[in-house]
């Protein structure tokens, strides 16, 4: 068993997996972009089925002249803590191969799949950096692709605010009390051996 971050697994895994969290109390700095491209760089290097590679991310750092637009897209809850955090990065997958608008154009079928592991190796690079990361779809979803000049044949998938975790006071008061290291449901209500087991 690992133990970190008042968590504990049932299996010897790297600290690495307890240390990562999701807060939502940031320190209102800033970040160098170089930080951030850092952490993106590890979303490059994520698994991809026929190395198809459909992720993209979208990004603004506080301060930027694109801060206040980027957290208009965000629902109004998720502004309230997003505000405080260093950068907001949208995340997108790429849903077909091929040139945009060609015939030829194919499905690609894990493109969220491929996607969702472009955002564990952020959120993971993140914390190795210093920084969490904390991925969320209270998203007007609607507006995202005219906001962020998004062509057909992608779709949003989440977006996630990055930064250095902060004092949970400046949170509301009902979120203080969830600002920790949320658990896990028990390996077995997750893996099962020959059939599937539904819990």
């Amino acid at each position: 068993m690992t133990t970190s971050n008042s968590r504990e697994s049932e299996y010897p895994i790297d600290v690495l997996f307890l240390n990562r969290w999701s807060p939502r109390a940031f320190t209102n700095e800033t970040m160098p972009e170089r930080d951030l491209l850092t952490i993106l760089e590890a979303g490059r290097w994520a698994p991809s089925s026929s190395n198809h590679q459909p992720w993209r991310f979208v990004y603004a750092l506080r301060g930027s002249e694109d801060w206040e637009r980027f957290l208009g897209l965000l629902i109004e809850f998720n502004r309230s803590w997003v505000k405080s955090a260093a950068a907001l990065v949208f995340v997108l997958s790429r849903t077909h191969t091929g040139e945009p608008s060609s015939a030829d154009q194919k499905p690609i079928y894990s493109h969220s799949f491929d996607t969702g592991a472009a955002w564990a190796s952020v959120a993971l690079q993140a914390n190795l950096s210093g920084y969490q990361a904390h991925g969320m779809t209270g998203v007007d979803f609607d507006r995202v692709p005219e906001a962020l000049g998004v062509p057909d044949g992608f779709r949003v998938e989440c977006a996630v605010a990055i930064g250095r975790i902060g004092d949970r006071n400046q949170l509301p008061q009902g979120l203080r009390e969830r600002e920790v290291p949320s658990p896990r449901r028990p390996l077995s209500d997750l893996a099962f051996k020959g059939n599937f087991a539904a819990k």
